[in-house]
């Protein structure tokens, strides 16, 4: 029963604009027992929705670590594939629903077990997601991370210390510690996660834990807890790894690059035939994009008249990054979409939807001479969609096009022009073509 010893001062709430319950400060008290684990503690005012309070939702996800993670949601969350079996659909579904359950009302724990990217990061990012438009403090972390923050706090120049590091987490209203058993299994590390985790069993707080490890070679300490029926809800997923299923996406539609297998940074001419201000802009550019293909943070948008280099740059970025292992699709703009309505024609083994997929999500994408795509609403529409997720996701990307900026359409140029996000190079020098033509005069 909610009865706050802040009493209602007679007029109406100044944060609700309701009968006042809280006092005015947000806050109440529950009239509980002492053995109540609500006793003495401070709640938010059910008349001050959490869903109302725009500042209070940035702060809270400005310490949920829960930033990159923001696309994660229970609508996002894919059961079905043509890769996946029935048997394995059913767990993707079951884990689903443990998950919307425990978002509901979170009690207790819930474990996610399963091999590499099956889908347990998603879902305990969607919980996450879910109590943090709810309004609560949630706080979500790799387990790797977390022992390095511990680790660090010990510095002279950590903000916070140990203590006040250890104590935020252990008491975090809902925790989220993802990938348990792939942290450095020293004593010390050991016996930090024992700690915490103890501390959690005993207080029987909310906590979600996913790992891919073999819970029998645990520490028995944390074995012995993740075990107890009483308290832990175990959802093990069968799925098999979703990157492997994109990565098959990839090879079918990556061929592209091989076209363009010329076009490395060391064939880039930046000497020949060129005036000094279009020598000095394209040795920039080409650093710009060296630089890029070795840390591809945020995205890059090379811009310039048809021939001067774009594409030229775009492809050695490409190869580049996949010559280090990493998935990459490459294609002009014209080729993305012809590639995404193949599946409506019933000619294709994929789906839109797995298709769309496997683009949004691939760790690099670049796209080619962007504008040049049939503008029809459809194609704008599939661009956006495409584009945005990968803005928000702060996934990697490299546009080029021949446009100008105000020809390109208004939901894509404004996140082009985001400097947090988007670096712009314009190529000044002539097509590469009627500089030779000159050079052999």
């Amino acid at each position: 029963m909610e009865n706050s010893s802040i009493t209602n001062n007679g007029g109406p709430c100044p944060i609700c604009g309701q009968e006042s319950i809280c006092g005015g400060l947000g806050v109440i008290r529950y009239d509980v027992p002492v053995g109540d684990p609500r006793f003495g503690k401070l709640f938010r005012c059910p008349n001050n929705i959490a869903e109302h309070d725009t500042t209070w939702q940035e702060r809270l996800r400005s310490i949920s670590n829960l930033d990159a993670f923001a696309g994660k949601t229970f609508d996002s969350f894919e059961t079905t594939s043509a890769m996946t079996s029935d048997s394995e659909r059913r767990s993707l579904l079951m884990a689903l629903e443990a998950a919307e359950r425990f978002a509901a009302e979170p009690d207790g724990w819930l474990l996610f077990e399963g091999t590499y990217g099956c889908g347990k990061t998603h879902l305990a990012a969607a919980i996450g997601n879910q109590r943090l438009g709810m309004g609560d403090q949630v706080l979500f972390i790799t387990v790797p991370d977390l022992l390095d923050h511990l680790r660090a706090s010990y510095g002279p120049s950590s903000e916070m210390g140990y203590d006040d590091t250890f104590d935020r987490v252990r008491k975090a209203s809902l925790l989220i510690l993802d990938d348990l058993g792939v942290e450095n299994p020293s004593s010390w590390a050991q016996e930090k996660l024992f700690q915490l985790l103890n501390y959690r069993y005993n207080h029987r707080l909310p906590t979600v834990v996913t790992t891919n490890a073999d819970v029998d070679r645990l520490d028995g300490r944390i074995r012995s807890r993740l075990l107890d029926e009483a308290l832990i809800h175990r959802v093990h997923i069968s799925a098999p790894d979703y990157r492997t299923q994109t990565a098959n996406q990839h090879r079918q539609i990556e061929t592209n690059l091989r076209y363009y297998a010329d076009m490395t940074f060391e064939t880039f001419d930046v000497y020949n035939h060129l005036l000094h201000d279009e020598q000095k802009n394209l040795e920039k550019v080409l650093r710009a994009a060296y630089s890029y293909a070795n840390d591809p943070q945020g995205w890059l948008l090379l811009m310039g008249p048809y021939g001067s280099g774009k594409t030229h740059l775009a492809a050695a970025i490409a190869q580049f990054r996949r010559d280090r292992g990493e998935e990459v699709v490459f294609l002009t703009a014209p080729d993305l979409l012809d590639y995404l309505r193949t599946p409506y024609s019933g000619k294709a083994a994929t789906s839109f939807d797995e298709r769309f997929k496997a683009v949004r999500e691939t760790p690099l994408l670049v796209i080619d001479d962007l504008g040049t795509e049939n503008a029809t609403a459809w194609a704008r529409e599939k661009l956006f969609q495409l584009i945005d997720h990968r803005y928000i996701a702060h996934l990697p990307t490299v546009i080029t096009t021949a446009n100008e900026l105000e020809q390109v359409d208004e939901r894509i140029r404004v996140r082009l022009l985001d400097d947090r996000r988007c670096t712009i190079f314009t190529i000044v020098a002539r097509a590469y073509t009627l500089r030779r033509r000159r050079g052999q005069r």
